[in-house]
């Protein structure tokens, strides 16, 4: 009897895994149980919404009838979204405005970051810390709100800037069509300048001080330390903040679409994310919309990649 026993309890002995293999499959399946509730909101915000926004860029709708009455069907479009948006003069016309913007600005408000950053880790900054929270002040305000702060000096009559410029013979026009995108441009440069300049302070701070006691013992003066050591040392930071500008450049859209009320120049295709707005809420038109986002996407990764390419190639020679 107890050989029948020992001979049936065997094999389930066997087929029951030994506490080391149950360790190593919970250690295995730990990370997973850990990272799960962020893989779930990524693959529900942002994942989810791109293959959403792909699948529909191929996809045409149809109404029956004057106002799809009659019904309204879905089917493939093929690449013709693509093409009716890339035959659109108004959005090429919007693409080619945020590059010139991008050109302009994104160096602009690299330098006064960087400027800003020497200045405040220089050993002869004053109150850095009050200054650092000033400049990133900017930076936490919505660009709602400041859109509309800055109207306030763009707007004639509201403008306190436009009428000096009134009493000493200069008629300033900060809405006009050749002057509202610099306008923007200043707004973007204010509300930024201070983010990429605590990315710039984040690097400095991680320089080593005997490398600025060495050069102080040498006889290096402020100048030539931030032009031989601390530039040299910060070039990822200011290649990650250039990254992130020029994709914030393809995303631009708060500004333009707050300055519409007051500047006429801009129209509903201003920018390209502005058109693909228009597209979706005033046309109902998804495809284009959809289609006209992948494109922005696709410039955006497009454009950071090169200049990630660029610049690793002139890292190396």
């Amino acid at each position: 009897m107890s050989t029948t026993e020992t001979s049936v309890s065997a094999p389930a002995a066997a087929a029951a895994p030994s506490a080391p293999a149950r360790r190593r499959r919970a250690f295995l399946a730990a990370p997973w149980i850990l990272l799960a509730p962020f893989l779930a909101l990524f693959l529900l915000t942002v994942l989810g919404p791109v293959i959403l926004a792909v699948v529909q860029s191929f996809t045409r709708i149809n109404r029956a009838g004057l106002f799809g009455e009659k019904g309204v069907t879905s089917g493939f479009a093929g690449f013709d979204n693509y093409v009716q948006a890339l035959s659109n003069s108004n959005f090429i016309q919007a693409i080619g405005r945020v590059l010139l913007f991008g050109v302009v600005q994104v160096p602009v408000m690299t330098v006064f970051a960087t400027v800003l950053a020497l200045l405040l880790e220089s050993a002869s900054a004053r109150w850095p810390a009050f200054f650092r929270a000033a400049y990133f002040l900017p930076y936490g305000i919505p660009g709602v709100i400041a859109t509309i702060l800055w109207s306030f000096l763009y707007v004639p009559g509201l403008s306190p800037i436009v009428d000096v410029g009134k009493l000493v013979g200069l008629d300033i026009d900060f809405l006009g069509p050749n002057t509202v995108l610099w306008s923007i441009a200043n707004i973007v440069t204010w509300t930024y300048t201070g983010y990429n300049m605590l990315v710039i302070i984040a690097q400095l701070k991680s320089i080593p001080s005997e490398i600025y006691e060495a050069a102080r013992v040498d006889g290096a003066s402020p100048l030539r330390i931030a032009a031989s050591i601390q530039l040299p040392l910060i070039r990822p930071a200011l290649i990650l903040s250039v990254v992130f500008s020029i994709i914030g450049t393809l995303q631009l859209f708060v500004e333009p679409m707050v300055l519409r009320t007051v500047a006429p120049a801009i129209v509903t295709e201003y920018t390209p994310n502005l058109s693909a707005y228009t597209n979706a809420f005033a046309y109902n038109d998804y495809g284009i919309a959809s289609a006209e986002a992948v494109i922005i996407a696709v410039a955006a990764f497009v454009l950071s990649f090169g200049f990630l390419a660029w610049t690793n190639r002139k890292g190396r020679s």
